[in-house]
């Protein structure tokens, strides 16, 4: 069974907004969607050691605030250049209006 580490309220983080949170010492950037699905993925990107968290939310991809790089929060997918890498891609479950967050990656990346 996946352990899920409970994160934060999901009333914590609006729309179109991400949060940072060490997990067991991994940075993860947990991101509200424009839909209002909940995600989480690594919080650096895989073209140059940037926050991913302090980035643009634009749909369902979150975009590197340094060159633009952009990623599909489902699949961890750059869909802009220059990231060429996916990053990896947490389970997020939403559970009594808390969002928890397990460390074992459903895109079989692992963190660096």
């Amino acid at each position: 069974m996946t352990d899920f580490v409970r994160i934060c309220s999901t009333e914590d983080i609006p729309k179109a907004t991400a949060v940072r949170a060490d997990v067991d010492g991994t940075e993860i950037a947990v991101v509200h969607a424009e839909d209002g699905t909940f995600h989480a993925v690594y919080d650096e990107c895989s073209h140059a050691a940037v926050a991913l968290s302090e980035g643009e939310i634009d749909g369902c991809t979150i975009e590197c605030w340094l060159h633009g790089s952009r990623f599909d929060l489902r699949t961890g997918e750059p869909t802009g250049l220059p990231a060429t890498e996916p990053v990896p891609v947490y389970p997020v479950e939403v559970r009594d209006g808390d969002i928890y967050v397990s460390l074992t990656p459903t895109n079989g990346v692992t963190a660096p």
